[in-house]
């Protein structure tokens, strides 16, 4: 039966997918506990999904590899149904700098079963096994329709698979991909909201985990290869999505189009929960209610070099035109002119095209937009990337106001799905922490040099190369943090020119730091701030602290 099964793996179907730089990845399979009989069949569906995608394999059950020069091939490892204890200290401290390095980890069911002993795994993975009952069909919810491991997919798949209960819930840290209905098999343990897919940043590097894989047969399902695929690629760094954890959103649009009007000519199809523009220059509006402060979130797909947007703050009205008189639009449409393209608001403010490109995805690949709004303030995240921050100060137009979807005209074809929007209380504190590059002069990043981690370590300017030395958690009003350390002015000084370093977080005033409307990023106990020495822009250049100017080598762009 299991040749069948691994013979019936050739004749399955491979899913194309737009051509990918060449990338490496490593298949680890190595087991302490419980060997699952699918593994063989898992290795040789990866190995087929990288001749047909543009990436190597490498498979291996030696742990040896796990050194940085062994790791060091690799964009991304898939930990294929590992189980137990399968590294020792040395090749976990080598694991965790590889991650920290910006790189990719794949963990495929059992590998949920593997290494209970070491937290920065349990954190990486996102959730450790507890307990699975017998093999038998079920329903797996498709939360998000948008990321590649989860855009085939309907929003109901049901399939035969082991399914494991998890010993914590990984929405709190994770961002999850797709639910259990247990109502639909016998054996499920964690109640209403019971993850099984998810993804998410970690210490610099990206994350997915399925708990999808325990049975040969998966691996010659094109749905569960595709799903898998669409994780490599995620892990890989060579497709981008919005895997911050995700809560408290209401469904505007979900399948549904209840409280939409359209206005203006043309329309949008509705079909498997999927609004594609047609015709127009038109607009398909949210008429029931107006919104002030919000984060709106909605996932869109070009077909091609095609135009449509987003409106915000525009008032109750039949004719799509009171939208680009009153409002604001949020382009999509990656060709045109630097203020009318994607990521832009439209005609008033350039996104920043560097961190746009960066994070976009081609067409015919789905993007995700938080469009978030407090008071006249808009900020712009695209798959989890902020690309623009704009204020407006027309005194005719307003970011509050209804929400609608642009369908431009004839031979624009954009599609949207999942729109939903959480309401913020204008009273609320800032906005808790968001992580991403530190953009400065020339458009370089806030690096830690050489990626160290010893306290002290120089903090730079050098070309952003998307690295854990380059991924900051900043905390608005508090600290900004890499490599699990924190930025911070050395002895705490306050003197122009005082150096910015690396150093252990101790919650003093040199660790402290404030965002500023023009840009600079204060440190409040000196009164200085963030600083590029001699305004030069070579890679290199240390950081330090000196008289806020407003220049252009003390202007910033935080996640």
């Amino acid at each position: 039966m299991i040749g069948k099964l691994l013979a019936a793996l050739l004749l399955a179907p491979v899913p194309a997918v737009a051509a990918d730089d060449p990338y490496d990845v490593l298949v680890f399979s190595r087991t302490a506990g419980f060997r699952h009989d699918s593994i063989a069949a898992g290795t040789t569906a990866i190995r087929e999904l990288g001749a047909a995608n543009g990436f190597s394999v490498t498979a291996t059950e030696d742990p040896a590899v796990f050194s940085t020069a062994g790791l060091a091939n690799y964009e991304a490892v898939v930990f294929l149904n590992t189980t137990g204890d399968v590294l020792n200290a040395t090749q976990q401290t080598a694991f965790e700098s590889y991650i920290r390095g910006g790189h990719g980890y794949v963990g495929v069911h059992a590998a949920a079963d593997t290494e209970y002993d070491w937290p920065f795994y349990g954190e990486l993975v996102g959730a450790w096994f507890a307990s699975h009952p017998a093999i038998q069909p079920a329903d797996v919810v498709v939360e998000d329709r948008a990321h590649p491991a989860t855009a085939h997919l309907p929003g109901r798949w049901h399939r035969t698979d082991e399914w494991y209960n998890y010993r914590t819930n990984a929405r709190s840290t994770a961002h999850v991909l797709a639910t259990l209905d247990e109502s639909s098999y016998s054996g499920g343990g964690m109640g209403a909201d019971h993850p099984h897919a998810w993804c998410k940043t970690y210490s610099g590097g990206r994350s997915f985990y399925t708990g999808g894989g325990h049975t040969v047969e998966s691996y010659a399902d094109p749905a569960f290869r595709t799903h898998l695929l669409g994780g490599i690629r995620y892990a890989a760094g060579r497709a981008d999505a919005d895997c911050r954890p995700e809560s408290g959103y209401s469904k505007l649009y979900d399948g549904a189009t209840t409280g939409w009007s359209q206005a203006g000519p043309g329309s949008f199809t509705n079909t498997d929960a999927t609004l594609t523009s047609t015709g127009g220059m038109g607009l398909f509006w949210y008429s029931t209610k107006q919104f002030t402060n919000y984060s709106l979130k909605l996932d869109w797909k070009t077909a091609g070099d095609d135009n449509s947007g987003v409106f915000l703050g525009f008032p109750p009205s039949g004719d799509p035109w009171s939208a680009v008189n009153n409002g604001y639009e949020v382009q999509i449409d990656a060709t045109d002119a630097a203020d009318r393209t994607t990521g832009a608001v439209y005609t008033f403010q350039s996104a920043d095209l560097a961190a746009r490109d960066a994070a976009l995805n081609p067409p015919g690949e789905w993007n995700t937009y938080e469009l978030l709004v407090e008071g006249e303030h808009l900020q712009v995240l695209l798959n989890g990337t902020k690309i623009n921050d704009f204020t407006d100060t027309d005194p005719v137009r307003s970011l509050a106001g209804h929400i609608g979807l642009q369908n431009h005209g004839d031979g624009d074809d954009v599609s949207f799905r999942n729109v939903r929007v959480k309401e913020l209380d204008g009273t609320t504190p800032p906005p808790g922490p968001r992580t991403g590059p530190v953009r400065g002069l020339a458009n370089k990043c806030l690096d830690v040099a050489g990626g160290a981690t010893a306290d002290g370590t120089k903090i730079q300017l050098y070309t952003c190369n998307n690295t854990g030395a380059q991924t900051w958690t900043v905390t608005p009003g508090s600290t900004v943090k890499a490599l699990g350390k924190c930025l911070d002015v050395a002895g705490g000084g306050t003197a122009n020119g005082t150096k910015v370093q690396l150093y252990t977080c101790n919650g003093s005033a040199a660790q402290n730091w404030s965002a500023q409307p023009d840009g600079t990023v204060r440190n409040p106990q000196s009164g200085r701030c963030l600083d590029v020495s001699q305004n030069s822009s070579a890679d290199g250049r240390q950081i330090h602290i000196w008289d806020c100017l407003g220049a252009a080598n003390q202007k910033w762009v935080l996640p």
